[in-house]
């Protein structure tokens, strides 16, 4: 399961005592290959983390034997300082491994602002690898929780190979990326430009169509490393298609473990002019507080999704937009339709559907509903 399903990866997630509490907070996985080949996307955010500039430095020259990931700071906005703080755990990770640092990709989520415990950090390197496994897999995703309440796994098995990822993130989810450290291994033996292709094509229909909260975040990190351990060259087709599911698996368990979260709500948008028109309209449905707070209270509130769709300069006509909430089309050309009563709100997932009526393409964004939990949690975060 999770990063250690593929061959060549051995992980290990332990407490390092950078979290308060003894929870495990280092995670380390390591690719003993034959292959290094590997690829990355990043937050779009201008604020980057010292770890997402060390590790984009990294990627390009296209191979990585090892990424270590923490939880309990995020090692954002803190200066040189930070970024020397990054290269030097690198460091450390290539000094256990004897191996380079230009091939280590560093992480970490947690509170910006903060400079990370590096005396507990770098003995926690020394400590993990000495407890790198086959088994460490479920250990390494749990080592990279912050308010995540589960681990997040998934693998995928192609024409003999695997494909394993894990994943962590629960609050400021928003595209591009969604906020998440997302580490995802192969034992398929593919270049690192057939690996870019993949993963991009992958993060651009699932992570980067996840938007809870409208938040995007400084760390956001999603790596793909292949071993080639399996010896296999796949079907690239086939191995798009995978790395596609692995990501939507692990995209739905951060939508459904958002914080606060009651409802997970789909927005399709169908009948668009192009897809980035639907992408557009969906962006902006899922990000109307107005709405997300009517489906807390799981009132169909049609007006407020046609407000919605109203704010964007997608091809429509208003007198031809219809708009289904769990299968009804409560509101047709423009005005009411079916009678709302009959829209059954009692389900975690909703599904709103916006058919825009000016052409052929279509795009689901996915969000969550706003709740006083969500205020709660993100009110005292950083105590």
């Amino acid at each position: 399961m999770s990063v250690t399903a593929p061959l060549g990866f051995r992980a290990v997630g332990i407490a390092a005592g950078i979290k308060s509490g003894g929870a495990r907070d280092l995670a380390l996985v390591v690719n003993d290959g034959p292959s290094r080949a590997a690829a990355g996307v990043f937050t779009a955010n201008r604020v980057k983390a010292a770890p997402v500039l060390w590790s984009q430095q990294v990627l390009a020259g296209g191979r990585l034997r090892a990424v270590v990931l923490n939880s309990g700071g995020a090692n954002a906005c803190t200066g040189p300082e930070g970024f020397q703080d990054t290269h030097a755990t690198a460091e450390k990770v290539a000094e256990v491994l004897q191996d380079s640092a230009g091939e280590v990709a560093v992480c970490s989520t947690g509170l910006i602002g903060e400079r990370l415990p590096m005396d507990a950090l770098l003995a926690g390197v020394e400590t993990a690898s000495t407890q790198l496994s086959r088994d460490g897999g479920l250990a390494a995703a749990d080592a990279i929780r912050t308010t995540d309440t589960v681990s997040k796994i998934s693998f995928r098995r192609g024409s003999g190979y695997m494909v394993g990822g894990m994943a962590k993130g629960a609050g400021m989810l928003a595209p591009s990326l969604a906020t998440m450290l997302c580490v995802i291994t192969t034992d398929a033996d593919l270049t690192s430009e057939e690996l870019d292709a993949a993963l991009r094509k992958a993060t651009a229909r699932t992570f980067d169509r996840l938007d809870t909260d409208g938040c995007m975040s400084t760390n956001d990190t999603v790596l793909l490393l292949s071993s080639g351990a399996a010896g296999v060259k796949p079907d690239l087709a086939e191995f798009e298609q995978k790395v596609h599911e692995v990501c939507a698996d692990l995209a739905r368990q951060l939508l459904v473990d958002a914080e606060g979260a009651s409802k997970a709500i789909a927005i399709e948008v169908v009948g668009a002019d192009s897809e980035d028109d639907a992408v557009k309209v969906g962006r902006s449905v899922s990000r109307s507080n107005l709405l997300k707070c009517a489906i807390h209270g799981e009132d169909p509130n049609w007006g407020r999704v046609l407000a919605a769709v109203g704010t964007t300069d997608a091809v429509f006509e208003p007198e031809r937009l219809n708009v289904a909430i769990n299968g009804i089309w409560i509101c047709r050309g423009g005005a009411v339709g079916d009678d709302r009563s009959k829209v059954d709100m009692r389900p975690r997932d909703v599904t709103i559907t916006i058919d825009l009526s000016a052409g052929p393409h279509t795009a689901t964004v996915h969000t969550t509903d706003l709740t006083a939990e969500y205020v709660h949690e993100n009110s005292a975060y950083s105590s």
